[in-house]
């Protein structure tokens, strides 16, 4: 589940097979680096842009077999030789990213889907390739459960977000619910938020549902993450109603004993 810097990363688990540590960790490292460009710091967006323009022309010597100029992305291009990777995944990831420093806000789901599809789903993409498991149906499995994954991480830190003017529940379902930005602003938790929160974790929850098949089509330990992946996103879904949807000031986290829990759902594979 998600992990420091980059929410939907499975860092090289105790469960990922030890052959694919290497090149996760060499994915993960090229997506917290890039993150942290959009996110952290006191960088200008000029500065920022420009840096994850550097990224972007590292991944074009990778993709023209030429030697990339950082030891990071010398890694990652040994690791995507290697392992035949794509490279749209990273292309789309740094685009998410670009996207995050520019866009604070977005008009309907589909916007929000559209930046998910990259943001969240290359990351499912790549595993798949790592796994050798990249068919048209695993791959439609993982979009949902990515996306899913990435929408259950914005409702878990709607505040986190509001600390970095950022809101990404569709403004036009704010405006349905009777929801304002001072809802978000004030940490107002009345029944129009509560209604909106409702819908949003229920949608989540009935995306992550429709890609849970991929956690019985994959086997062994990669199967078991997975299935231990998607019973995190739905326990945090149930955390937040447990809070009545005040992720304010109640914001859901994975403790000791809720690990228990989903590897009790996970062994066996059971919804």
């Amino acid at each position: 589940m998600p992990v420091d810097h980059y929410e939907n990363f499975p860092v090289a688990s105790i469960l990922m097979p030890r052959r694919l540590r290497k090149p996760v960790a060499a994915i993960y490292h090229f997506a917290r680096e890039a993150d942290d460009i959009a996110d952290e710091g006191e960088a200008s967006n000029e500065e920022r842009l420009s840096k994850l323009e550097e990224f972007r022309a590292e991944l074009a010597r990778i993709a023209a077999q030429a030697t990339p100029l950082t030891p990071l992305f010398q890694n990652l291009a040994a690791e995507i030789a290697q392992h035949e990777l794509p490279m749209q995944p990273f292309y789309d990831l740094l685009d998410a990213f670009a996207q995050d420093v520019v866009q604070k806000r977005y008009a309907d789901y589909d916007e929000l889907l559209d930046y998910c599809r990259r943001s969240a789903n290359p990351v499912g993409t790549l595993l798949l390739h790592l796994y050798e498991e990249a068919t048209l149906v695993n791959l439609a499995y993982s979009d949902a459960i990515c996306t899913a994954l990435q929408l259950i991480n914005f409702w878990q830190d709607v505040a986190k977000d509001d600390a970095i003017a950022r809101i990404y529940l569709p403004l036009d379902e704010m405006e349905k619910f009777g929801v304002g930005e001072n809802h978000i602003t004030q940490k107002i938790c009345d029944d129009a938020w509560r209604a909106l929160m409702s819908f949003q974790v229920d949608r989540a929850r009935s995306l992550m549902l429709q890609g849970a098949p991929l956690g019985s089509i994959l086997t062994g330990r990669i199967g078991l993450e997975m299935r231990m992946i998607i019973q995190g996103g739905l326990r945090i879904l149930a955390k937040i109603e447990a809070v009545d949807y005040d992720v304010f000031n109640k914001r859901p986290v994975l403790r000791p004993f809720d690990w228990v829990i989903m590897f009790s759902r996970s062994v066996p594979f059971n919804f």
